[in-house]
């Protein structure tokens, strides 16, 4: 059975840092592609970062210059480094992986697979 579980998360003063990572159990093969959501009661799933296999990335226009995803092949894990956090970065954060074509970074929160979140406060 394919898991994905996320760690890292919690909560941090504006401007602070957190590394978000994501353990990947119960799948031998490599994901076409894995990215990272967030979601905020009330509001529609943001996708934020997107890991192709070859090794591309793409972040979001929101996230792209303190956001930085990467992925760990022998530890089967993948990352989201999030620097200088602002308030409205509070969210339930996901990683998610799709067996499937990958298209852009929207379509993370589509994604066949994703863990249970972990969440991120940040306060001014």
């Amino acid at each position: 059975q394919v898991r994905l579980e996320e760690s890292g998360g919690g909560s941090v003063q504006a401007g602070g840092s957190l590394r978000l990572s994501c353990a990947v159990s119960g799948y031998t093969k490599t994901f076409p592609c894995m990215g990272w959501f967030r979601q905020v009661p009330g509001k529609e799933r943001e996708g934020l970062a997107i890991f192709y296999s070859g090794g591309r990335t793409f972040s979001a226009d929101s996230v792209k210059d303190r956001f930085n995803i990467s992925r760990d092949n022998a530890e089967n894990t993948l990352y989201l480094q999030m620097n200088s956090l602002k308030p409205e970065d509070t969210a339930m954060y996901y990683c998610a992986a799709s067996v499937l074509v990958c298209l852009g970074v929207d379509t993370v929160p589509g994604f066949a697979y994703r863990g249970q979140g972990t969440q991120v406060t940040v306060s001014s």
